[in-house]
């Protein structure tokens, strides 16, 4: 792999990732579209639309947050290995806001609440990879996110525990709303860094 240029190798990481990055998309708006075709089949959910816009967030922002793998300098195996594990954590949650089936269930948001803590579980395991990505962005790419960040992943680790023990509704929306917010500050941030 030596002669292959890091810029080749990103393109073809890219092109993966985002077949899985889009496996996940699809999923969600196939579910998003299942409510306007079947509108009587289930109950839309004010708390499972909170988690499906925040996850089609979070697959769209590791989509852009990505590129920035394109400076680094080398590429390993174990990186493509890391990076589609990533992808395939953030399609999983996408998965289980449109499960095949929720016909034992009482509408998604009764299924969201029983399988809060796979949902919670693969939340954190996604904010403790992104740790890792970060830094394989390396050290430039680390030191213009700021503090914010190293609040970031604890903090929503300290959400992700609440989350998977309490199953109170309005906990669980505060939750997804406070998730959605802090995602919405980091697309503001980022549209004024590329202004800026």
């Amino acid at each position: 792999m030596d002669t292959v240029a890091p810029q080749e190798l990103f393109s073809h990481v890219r092109i993966v990732m985002g077949m899985v990055i889009g496996l996940g998309i699809t999923r969600m708006l196939l579910g998003i579209a299942g409510f306007i075709q079947h509108p009587g089949r289930n109950r839309v959910s004010l708390l499972h639309m909170l988690w499906v816009g925040s996850i089609l967030l979070e697959l769209a922002l590791f989509w852009w947050w990505e590129f920035a793998l394109s400076r680094i300098p080398s590429w390993s195996f174990g990186v493509f290995l890391f990076l589609i594990g990533y992808a395939v954590v953030l399609y999983l949650l996408a998965a289980l806001l449109f499960p095949d089936s929720i016909a034992e269930y009482a509408g998604y948001e009764d299924f969201f609440i029983k399988r809060r803590r796979w949902f919670f579980g693969l939340l954190a395991v996604a904010f403790l990879l992104d740790v890792v990505d970060t830094l394989i962005k390396g050290l430039d790419h680390w030191s213009q996110l700021s503090s914010d960040y190293l609040l970031q992943v604890p903090i929503g680790l300290a959400f992700c525990v609440v989350g998977s023990i309490w199953a109170d509704r309005r906990l669980q929306i505060a939750i997804a709303i406070t998730h959605l917010v802090y995602q919405f500050y980091w697309i503001i941030r980022l549209l004024s860094a590329m202004h800026g």
